[in-house]
């Protein structure tokens, strides 16, 4: 059984104890949930409430709530409560799955694939002609990886995955089940006998240290490439369309969706089901609400809301407008009163 005192607690997070140093606990709960040997955290006064209620024996705390513990708890002050929080989850964490290497007798590898050291090839897995997998890689079961695919060094592709020909995976990727990446485009144009296909002959090239959640989808481009750089953190259920690039950093969270040949600037922060229009621009570290559909390029550093999206200072000009008009309306009625009175008297 793991366990763990205060005070390496402390140390690990780079925090301030409030409290005794020698409380031990053995894992990590909610505030809700915690019980008296547990550590849980709290970071925003607006959840003291459930501070005052909760078990936990040590508590993450933000610099707001540092008074003194009740019930012979131990706070634990940190500037980012989260991200002190996530690494003493790890310190409980049970080990990470090891993938032995090897092919799986049950997998399909074309002769002419390059298999680089310590690569893993699960059961079922499918890896066409002249494709290359680097280092230390990981295939799930039941992967496709299509012709002339290159896969770099120390990548996690989970079971389930699809990555079709041609395209190009940098180093230290993560990829969920069910993520497709470098399906066609959709691409069609209307012709004398109904709709006919725009061939997609590009590419999808994702960088470095990138992470795509369970089922998102990555179209390749109708010529040069869809591009995903390093970085880039993207949810479950996600759809890139063709020719998209998205900018190093940026986050793209569940169920929202970017149409053709749009592109990101760095750090941008897709809100769930947010969308973005085909062919435009977001500039570096703009943040786009939930649900919020954005139809025009947006500069560097806004913050986009409703649909279609508008900066914060158009959307509570609006929100506020017809409160404005009821006063307006108000005084009108008022003056109009006044004007009556004056007619009266003559």
């Amino acid at each position: 059984m793991k366990q763990i005192s205060a005070q390496k607690i402390a140390e690990l997070v780079n925090g301030k104890i409030v409290g005794n140093p020698s409380r031990i606990v053995i894992g990590v709960s909610s505030l809700k949930d915690a019980t008296v040997d547990q550590v849980s955290f709290v970071g925003n006064k607006k959840y003291q409430h459930q501070l005052d209620t909760s078990r936990a024996g040590i508590v993450l705390v933000c610099p707001d709530l540092a008074d003194e513990p009740l019930n012979d708890r131990t706070f634990i002050v940190c500037d980012n409560v989260d991200y002190a929080f996530s690494k003493v989850i790890m310190v409980f964490a049970p080990e990470p799955v090891k993938y032995a290497p090897g092919v799986h007798p049950s997998a399909v590898v074309d002769p002419t694939v390059k298999i680089g050291a310590g690569v893993h090839i699960g059961a079922n897995a499918v890896v066409e002609a002249e494709a290359v997998i680097g280092d230390n890689t990981v295939i799930g079961a039941g992967c496709y990886i299509g012709p002339n695919v290159t896969i770099g060094c120390n990548c996690l592709i989970y079971p389930n995955v699809t990555i079709m020909a041609r395209c190009h995976i940098g180093n230290k990727n993560i990829f969920h089940p069910g993520v497709v990446i470098g399906a066609d485009g959709f691409g069609f144009v209307p012709g004398p006998n109904g709709l006919v296909k725009v061939p997609q002959t590009g590419i999808v090239q994702i960088d470095d240290d990138v992470e795509i959640g369970a089922n998102t989808t990555v179209d390749r481009a109708r010529f040069g490439k869809t591009w995903i750089k390093s970085n880039v953190k993207i949810d479950n259920q996600v759809m890139v369309a063709h020719n998209v690039i998205i900018g190093e950093s940026s986050i793209l969270v569940a169920q929202c969706g970017i149409a053709g040949s749009a592109e990101l600037g760095r750090g941008v922060i897709l809100a769930a089901k947010s969308g973005v229009n085909g062919h435009i621009t977001l500039g570096d570290g703009v943040q786009v609400a939930g649900t919020s559909g954005v139809v025009k390029s947006l500069p560097a550093g806004a913050i986009a809301v409703g649909t279609p999206a508008e900066t914060q200072r158009e959307f509570m000009a609006r929100m506020a407008l017809p409160r404005k008009v009821e006063k307006l309306t108000a005084r009108l009625e008022e003056l109009k009163a006044q004007l009556a009175e004056l007619q009266a008297e003559k």
